[in-house]
């Protein structure tokens, strides 16, 4: 065995070890989550957790796909696949090679609001993983040679989404929810937009984004809190003081009901549906995440899914959930069924949620669900890795260090009354709804201008 591969086997091992710090369950490790502010004043949530030789490092920088410009929409996201392919005297080979010979986890990925990273690796190694990503975020090359791959990879996948019906649909929901506004943009980009995105739109954008004053950090694992802050500012104290955001416009999604076809010569058509949502701050957001759970996120448990696919047969899953960014928020779902089946599962979908609008959940399907949500964030808490995503979105969401600890009390304060007001917030008004897939009468006969041609991404 080589150590490459003892070591992915240690840190696969570690990673599922890592569920209970100090011998605890995630819950009680709540209850331990420390607020660590290095010498410079660069500020982390820690969970220091001595069961395994493992640090798992997430972190997220406000600013994600919303800050591309508008005419070339994938800025971020190419960013994010080219950060760790080179930096300051390391090409990519040689970057990679570094990483490889200490099986060193390095991730980016973006978002809407957010380009966030995660790092993990042996505690032996913390130091080499730390300067990597010290030169990945500060000192990126941006070669030629990495560039132009990256480029050629992301254009075969988005060759491939645009003869995909759940991305054609899904880009068809986001466009058609907020039209022109960022969030309105495919986030990876688009085949018109991807040979536009030059070297200097890639530095500009990490002049702009990656920044200390725009940065959450969560830390789990085998370090004591004094070492991670010389490492933090190790890491991340070279960094511009400032981010340079452009103001991201709060907005509504589209007022329902609207319907787009996405004409698609496919077997299945997938349909996409939502509306207009709540903001993470809205005072119904918590009322409004219990009786979601009950409509279409409890999977085999939900009304959407024991409605659609048990009773009717119409399709094989259907799921339906909350998302919220930093200037809106949508309910979303997705399904897909036979083409000569989808006007029968768009109108079953419309039912039922204005049948969830109209009369809310019982008593009974809300004592479920709280108790379901209660038990079910615990048990997702199984790695260290996920312990630290969840901290930091919870920093990105401004929920308090406490929240983990108060978030059980929240749940159990959800009256049968708050739910059915919250259900008719989100549910009350109908439907944003895209189909891609053959012509059906699924969709309402669309205009003219709210046909979306298969060839655009």
């Amino acid at each position: 065995m080589t150590r490459q591969q003892f070591l992915r086997g240690t840190l696969a091992g570690a990673a599922v070890a890592a569920l209970r710090p100090f011998g605890l369950t995630p819950a009680q490790a709540a209850t331990r989550i420390q607020r660590v502010v290095s010498p410079g004043g660069i500020e982390a949530w820690f969970v220091q957790d001595a069961t395994v030789p493992l640090v798992s490092m997430e972190y997220a920088f406000v600013g994600g796909a919303a800050q591309d410009p508008a005419a070339k929409p994938g800025v971020s996201n190419m960013l994010a696949n080219l950060l760790d392919e080179g930096a300051g005297d390391l090409d990519s080979s040689t970057f990679h090679d570094r990483l490889e010979r200490r099986a060193i986890q390095m991730t980016f990925s973006t978002s809407r609001d957010y380009l966030r990273g995660s790092l993990r690796m042996l505690r032996e190694d913390r130091d080499q993983a730390f300067d990597l990503l010290q030169l990945a975020l500060g000192a990126p090359r941006f070669d030629s040679e990495p560039v132009e791959r990256i480029r050629s990879q992301i254009g075969s996948e988005l060759r491939r989404d645009s003869t995909t019906p759940t991305t054609l649909a899904g880009n068809a929901f986001w466009q058609l929810a907020y039209g022109d506004h960022p969030y309105g943009r495919p986030s990876n980009g688009t085949l018109e937009s991807l040979p536009t995105i030059q070297v200097d739109d890639l530095r500009t954008y990490q002049r702009k984004v990656i920044a200390r004053d725009k940065l959450k950090i969560a830390v789990v694992g085998d370090i004591d809190a004094a070492a991670l802050g010389k490492l933090l500012d190790r890491t991340f104290g070279g960094l511009a003081a400032k981010a340079d955001l452009t103001a991201v416009p709060t907005i509504a999604a589209a007022t329902p009901p609207k319907r787009v076809q996405v004409p698609l010569d496919v077997p299945q058509t997938v349909i996409v549906f939502g509306g207009p949502g709540l903001l993470r701050s809205d005072p119904d957001f918590m009322p409004a995440y219990v009786v979601n759970h009950i409509l279409g996120g409890g999977a085999l448990s939900s009304r959407l899914y024991k409605e659609v696919r048990e009773k009717r047969g119409l399709v094989y899953s259907v799921y339906e959930s909350l998302v919220w960014m930093n200037q809106s928020g949508v309910f979303v779902g997705s399904t897909a069924t036979r083409a000569d089946r989808a006007a029968e599962t768009a109108a079953t979908v419309d039912a039922e949620i204005r049948g969830m609008a109209e009369e809310g959940p019982s008593q009974q399907e809300l004592d479920e669900a709280k108790s379901y949500l209660k038990g079910s964030q615990m048990l997702a808490l199984d790695t260290s890795a996920k312990i630290a995503s969840v901290m930091v979105q919870y920093q990105l969401d401004n929920l308090g260090i406490d929240y983990l600890d108060r978030r059980g009390a929240l749940i159990d304060a959800v009256t049968l009354d708050d739910a059915r007001r919250a259900a008719r917030r989100l549910w009350g008004h109908g439907l944003l709804m895209a189909v891609a897939g053959r012509s059906s009468e699924a969709s309402a006969k669309p205009e003219p201008s709210s046909t979306v041609p298969t060839g655009k991404n």
